[in-house]
């Protein structure tokens, strides 16, 4: 089958555009964790300084974290999140549960986080209206973008 010019409209890959780039949710991770200088980004994250600084100015300019002197001389300046990039952490937290359960298999765990109940977070998704915890099989997508269905464009 070919590709489609269009790809299926998707929040999804919207949001992927923007903070799926190589190093972008390390910067709101180690912002999340109060390390918001450029050098402790440089250093925890490992990233060629030049595509942090990319990396740092589109995650500012898409209002995902803001940008604050800390020094005049010579300026320099520190990152924080904003409300749209704290809204990104559960997303994070659910990556860490997975990468620890899936790709480190629970050995040698190189975080763990507690949550304000004095227990290690585990997070789990769940529905808003009745509080239950979400599976797969719960779930049925009801696409809204015209032209398409769940299993792909209508005919032309």
């Amino acid at each position: 089958m070919a590709a489609t010019k269009d790809p299926r409209p998707c929040s999804i890959a919207d949001a992927l555009a923007l903070v799926g780039e190589k190093y972008s949710l390390l910067v709101l991770r180690e912002v999340c964790l109060g390390n918001g200088r450029f050098d402790q980004l440089v250093r925890n994250i490992g990233a060629p300084r030049d595509i942090l600084a990319a990396r740092l100015r589109r995650l500012v300019d898409a209002g995902i974290l803001t940008k604050r002197v800390y020094s005049e001389r010579p300026q320099r300046f520190e990152y924080r999140a904003t409300q749209a990039g704290l809204e990104l952490e559960p997303v994070l937290m659910t990556l860490k549960e997975w990468g620890d359960r899936h790709i480190r298999k629970g050995a040698d765990l190189p975080m763990a986080v507690e949550h304000s109940c004095g227990n290690e977070l585990v997070p789990v998704v769940t529905c808003r209206a009745c509080g239950e915890e979400v599976h797969h099989e719960d779930l049925t997508a009801h696409p809204q973008a015209p032209g398409w269905t769940r299993t792909g464009p209508t005919a032309a």
